[in-house]
């Protein structure tokens, strides 16, 4: 008997049960979704909720992968600076990916490990179906928290923006905070000095005397933070031969994933592209401070303000956030007008928050928060305009 058999025979044993939900999700993600059109009229479309997840996913692989040879190099760049040198030849080995690996791997499954636990029991219990949502949200953590971050510290954070950030709203399609962002806020608040950013690549290795081994590297944003010297070029910035959180360093794939989630059509263009022109304005408001001579090297700002506008785009998870988390269609504004009001928002506020706040230079995740608690009320003026703009046009052709 076939696997899908098996499932298909256990489904059917625990129809209308307390158990069938969790069936039901086995069979729903290895095969059909558990409720598909029957007669009558419907529109015909090859996409639904758990597609679209896999889209993004498919999306996110290259910034994993790309993170877990990049926990390696960096690891190693940091005993040996002369790997440096010659990025492509020291950047793909074998002894970057081990580290990458067991560094990066755990994070991922304990992230999908207690979030599907924690929606299996939330759907038992409730009586409804487990939604695909947290398929997303599972890949989202491991790469925007640092890769020395405990598993257990995961594994709560986990608990907490599930059941906080999702449950609490009635489950997927309905929260109005992004969940994998409410994970990241839990961790940031609860356990600031893991979180504070001037320890993301921090690995031990117990060598064979018995000594450990660490290596403790700040990220670009903590250097420009304190006003030291950065050693990476543009390329590597951009690249991402830079040292930060997974899944945020390499701009160039993270713009490879936008081109295909606007393709696919499963990310809004519009959002994306207001979130960048929001950051770019920030930062030329602060490039002509400095310029203006407004504030001096001596102060606390100058290094993130004195930062080139363009700069800012390509550091940080600013790319990766308006790309993968701004986006969500659950969160985010739901008018056209309005998806470039809330863009334009993210950007501009995540620079503000980056450049003011130097104990945690970067404010992407706290701009995408905020924002969604705002977005609807950004759809609902939007729409009151339009309003508006016909009942005005209907009286001035009665008149």
């Amino acid at each position: 008997m076939s696997l899908k058999e098996n499932l298909h025979n256990l489904k059917e044993k625990y129809r209308g049960t307390k158990m069938a939900p969790a069936f039901n999700a086995i069979h729903t993600f290895l095969y059909l979704p558990n409720e598909v059109t029957h007669g009558g009229t419907h529109i015909k479309a090859a996409d639904d909720l758990k597609r679209t997840m896999n889209i993004v996913i498919m999306a996110l692989i290259p910034c994993l992968l790309f993170g877990m040879f990049n926990a390696g190099y960096q690891h190693y760049a940091a005993i040996d600076g002369s790997l440096r040198d010659n990025v492509i030849a020291n950047f793909f080995t074998w002894d970057n990916l081990w580290i990458g690996i067991i560094k990066v791997l755990p994070l991922v499954i304990v992230s999908y490990g207690v979030g599907l636990i924690v929606e299996f029991i939330f759907a038992v219990i409730k009586g409804h179906e487990v939604e695909e949502g947290y398929l997303v949200t599972g890949m989202l953590v491991p790469l925007i928290v640092p890769i020395d971050t405990p598993l257990w510290m995961l594994a709560v954070a986990v608990v907490f923006g599930v059941v906080i950030g999702k449950e609490v709203f009635g489950g997927t399609g309905m929260n109005i905070l992004n969940p994998a962002l409410t994970i990241r806020a839990f961790l940031f608040f609860a356990y600031p000095t893991w979180m504070s950013g001037d320890k993301v690549w921090v690995y031990d290795a117990v060598n064979r005397t018995g000594t450990a081994d660490a290596i403790s590297g700040e990220t670009i944003l903590g250097s420009y933070a304190q006003n030291q010297e950065v050693i990476y070029s543009n390329w590597d910035k951009f690249f991402g031969f830079i040292p930060g959180s997974v899944g945020e360093t390499s701009t160039f794939l993270i713009l490879l994933g936008a081109a295909f989630l606007i393709f696919t059509k499963i990310g809004s263009w519009r959002i994306i592209v207001s979130t960048f022109i929001g950051a770019s304005v920030m930062g030329l408001i602060f490039n002509g401070i400095v310029n203006a001579d407004i504030i001096t090297d001596s102060s606390k700002f100058y290094g993130l303000m004195s930062t080139n506008w363009w700069e800012h785009l390509m550091i940080g998870g600013l790319a990766f956030g308006a790309v993968y988390m701004a986006t969500d269609p659950v969160t985010g504004s739901q008018t056209n007008k309005g998806k470039w009001i809330y863009g334009f928002l993210i950007g501009f506020i995540s620079i503000m928050i980056r450049v003011f706040n130097p104990a945690y230079p970067e404010g992407v995740f706290l701009a995408i928060l905020l924002m969604n608690v705002f977005a609807p009320t950004i759809d609902h003026y939007v729409v009151q305009g339009n309003v508006k703009k016909r009942l005005k046009r209907v009286t001035v052709k009665t008149a």
